[in-house]
């Protein structure tokens, strides 16, 4: 009997874990749905059939092709339809993108791709290490570290960015970071200073060892998980929050309504999460205002000359997104326990589909602001307590972690953050502190700052682009730029001088590149071609900046000509389905000019159109004491806000219980 019982646990324990694998494999039920884990194979099967696939066939991409814009907005859960995958193929040193029909089971297309280096995969970052760890020339350096015995060294292969040089053109060029792990969980401040590999993954060959000079190797300890810490705060009790009607909001497959708000959320491999058809229930109109958002690319350059250091200028969503750019969040501590989390998949470097638990977390908050107030003698004094929902999910690229948040409220914005967090990447220094004396004329801190004995966080940058694709009351829209100057009074009036708007509609794509300037303010507004509000005015919403700064890059730098989004913090473009990627499609070690530069330089017309909206986060961080040996969140942000979109107050009526 106690057998039998066994085995039925047993059965229930597989039944169990069956369903839960294939929850990543649902049927879709909306054209913008993420590929299913059977969708996935379809791409692999069809690959395989059409002779396109062998066990040497590696994989960058596989995702859903756009469907048609138009269509998508018309859906009404009856018209099928087609979806497409593409797929990005690597067969030894060629290219290929592929085409895949999901429902016929058909190869559509099937092209190289020529003059590009497709995404980093997994095993190139480490396919190297026990080859270099054979070379004469490496094994010497290593002998003048003290290293006799390699086996704990670790080492990574990263592409270098590109810089014209003749060891670069058309090259799968990457250049080595060497660590010692011994006795250490956090490795960040282990790494072997001055020491480089450059190397050719294609043909596997060792171009050149670089050694800058020996730097001994830190002995301070930076892990900081909750056994490193030696005494733990005493906190003065807990916080519970709960919903005893279960959540606000409701989940149609990816689709969340909350409120007035309806939208489409998907977990994505390269971007991390895409929000789409977002629309506004005013009355009984479901009004358009976002077609699609995310997360278009991310670029951090470091500002160390030093050949082991010049090199690092990360554009991490076109480079390193090998496995996904998102890790699962920890429930209770990323995102409230009650919050409703979405499962994903991304890909392994052969193609099969991989799932990751818990990418995105939905929850709702009060935080305990007032959405608006006025206390007044006249009337009753009134104050309404603010709720929001937010869509949350979170990136880890190498030492870094980035937050993103989609804040819906219910005043009918939209607020974006991502928040860095995480380790500054540091170096070995000979310098022991601030107060060591120089060494060749230069101090320890020229290019970063002390954070340990012996260890310098190096400065960098962090910039951000948002891809906004605004449907404000239909997909006709222009951008009015709202300029705000100051107009001279008359000499007979006490007051000197007042502020007016001077508002112009931005024609063509090279009157949309702009700067904030906070001498010249001006408010960017996608205004709708077709709709006014009840005093006129064409209904809006218009992207507000939080806090941001300029490139300090100068325009000769091969960093900044590679990835040009960060010359302006605003673009604009006409609707184009395959503009994607800020910095282009396949930005790894990519020649300069591509992306935005390259699109905008046809200077197309986007008046009357419908246009797509880039918003360029920029942060310049010297790294601080309190930033190590794990960063607080640091957040940016911007808000896309209703501009004469309504009549009047769309939170009025949220209840005052």
């Amino acid at each position: 009997m106690k057998t039998i019982h066994q085995l039925r646990i047993f059965l229930l324990l597989s039944l169990f874990l069956l369903i839960g694998n294939l929850s990543y494999g649902q049927q879709t039920n909306h054209p913008l749905d993420p590929l299913t884990w059977q969708e996935y194979w379809t791409v692999l099967e069809v690959l395989q059939e059409t002779d396109h696939l062998n066990a040497d066939t590696r994989f960058s991409h596989i995702n859903l092709v756009q469907p048609n814009k138009t269509l998508v907005w018309q859906w009404n859960k009856t018209k099928e339809i087609p979806r497409v995958a593409f797929a990005i193929v690597h067969q030894k040193k060629k290219t290929f993108k592929a085409e895949v029909n999901l429902v016929n089971r058909k190869l559509e297309t099937w092209n190289e791709l020529k003059g590009i280096q497709p995404t980093w995969l997994e095993q190139e970052f480490g396919s190297m290490v026990d080859k270099v760890k054979q070379h004469p020339e490496f094994i010497a350096a290593m002998k003048k570290r003290g290293y006799k015995d390699l086996t704990f060294i670790d080492g990574v292969f990263l592409p270098p960015g590109y810089f014209g040089t003749e060891e670069q053109k058309g090259k799968r060029i990457a250049h080595s970071q060497w660590m010692d792990v011994r006795n250490a969980r956090n490795t960040w401040s282990r790494g072997i200073e001055g020491l480089t590999v450059v190397v050719n993954l294609d043909t596997e060959e060792i171009l050149r060892v670089v050694d800058e000079g020996v730097v001994p190797i830190p002995t301070v300890n930076i892990d900081f998980d909750t056994a490193s810490i030696p005494t733990v705060r005493e906190m003065p009790g807990p916080i519970f929050i709960n919903q005893p009607q279960g959540a606000g909001f409701t989940m149609d497959g990816y689709t969340v309504a909350w409120q007035k708000w309806k939208f489409h959320v998907r977990p994505d491999h390269r971007v991390g999460m895409v929000l789409s058809t977002v629309t506004y229930k005013d009355g009984s109109d479901e009004r358009q205002v976002l077609y699609e958002g995310h997360l278009s690319e991310i670029f951090v350059p470091y500002m160390d000359p030093s050949f082991g250091w010049y090199h690092r200028n990360f554009i991490d969503a076109g480079e390193y997104t090998a496995g996904g750019l998102t890790k699962p969040l920890l429930k209770g501590l990323d995102a409230p326990n009650y919050a409703h989390y979405m499962n994903g998949l991304a890909i392994h470097d052969n193609g099969r589909p991989k799932p990751i638990p818990n990418m995105i977390a939905i929850f709702e908050r009060e935080t305990g602001d007032p959405s608006w107030r006025h206390y007044s003698n006249a009337m009753e004094p009134e104050s309404r307590v603010k709720r929001d929902l937010v869509v949350r999910c979170a990136a880890v690229l190498g030492n870094y972690d980035y937050i993103f948040d989609w804040i819906f409220q219910q005043d009918g914005s939209i607020k974006v953050l991502v928040g860095a967090t995480g380790i500054a990447e540091a170096k070995a220094s000979i310098q022991k502190d601030a107060t060591s004396p120089s060494e060749n004329g230069k101090p320890g801190d020229a290019y970063g700052r002390f954070v340990d004995p012996h260890v310098i966080a190096v400065n960098h940058d962090h910039y951000f682009s948002f891809r906004l694709d605004m449907d404000v009351d239909g997909e006709t829209n222009s951008l009015q730029l709202d300029r705000l100057r100051t107009e001279t009074l008359p000499e007979e009036l006490p007051r000197r001088s007042v502020w007016v708007s001077q508002p112009m509609i931005a024609k063509t794509e090279s009157e949309a590149k702009l700067k904030i300037n906070l001498d010249k303010p001006t408010l960017w507004r996608v205004v709708s071609n077709t709709r006014k509000n009840h005093v006129g005015y064409p209904t809006s919403y218009q992207l507000m900046p939080g806090k941001t700064g300029n490139t300090l890059l100068s325009e000769d730098d091969y960093p900044r000509k590679r990835v040009g989004f960060i010359n302006y913090h605003l673009w604009a473009t006409p609707y184009q389905s395959n503009e994607r990627f800020a910095a282009g499609d396949f930005p790894t070690l990519s020649l300069p000019g591509k992306g935005l530069p390259e699109w905008t330089s046809k200077n197309r017309s986007i008046e009357n159109k419908d246009i797509v909206l880039w918003y360029t986060i920029g942060m310049h961080h010297m790294v601080r004491a309190e930033d190590w040996p794990v960063m607080p969140v640091l957040w940016h942000s911007f808000e896309l806000r209703p501009f004469d979109f309504f009549n009047g107050n769309p939170a009025l009526d949220i209840p005052k219980d």
